[in-house]
């Protein structure tokens, strides 16, 4: 995989990082500061989408987005809330990763818009 496509995945996998802190955030703190938490973590979660659609389609920096917010922030729940994760969670979220390798593997292609 070539460096920009690389750095790309970075980017997706930051983005699903920062929206699953801003859930986090608003769990942990009172009204004034969480919203600013949310808000920061949310556009930060938007810039880092935006920049790892530059090298990756829209559906790639999505699911990758998408599978590392779901993997955190279940994960993220059971060490930090305890919360229980049952094993369909698990089965759940390896198919998700599995599904997010397939279309890494995939040739996607980005079209150019005129």
């Amino acid at each position: 995989m070539e460096w920009e496509k690389k750095k790309a995945y970075g980017w997706a996998i930051l983005a699903g990082l920062n929206a699953a802190l801003s859930a986090i955030f608003a769990k942990l703190f009172a009204a004034q500061i969480k919203y600013a938490l949310v808000v920061f973590f949310s556009v930060l979660m938007w810039g880092s989408w935006i920049k790892s659609t530059k090298s990756l389609s829209s559906l790639q920096a999505t699911v990758t987005n998408f599978a590392t917010n779901f993997v955190f922030s279940g994960l993220s729940g059971f060490f930090l809330f305890g919360e229980p994760l049952q094993i369909k969670w698990f089965a759940g979220a390896a198919l998700i990763v599995i599904g997010v390798v397939v279309l890494t593997k995939s040739n996607i292609t980005k079209e150019k818009h005129a």
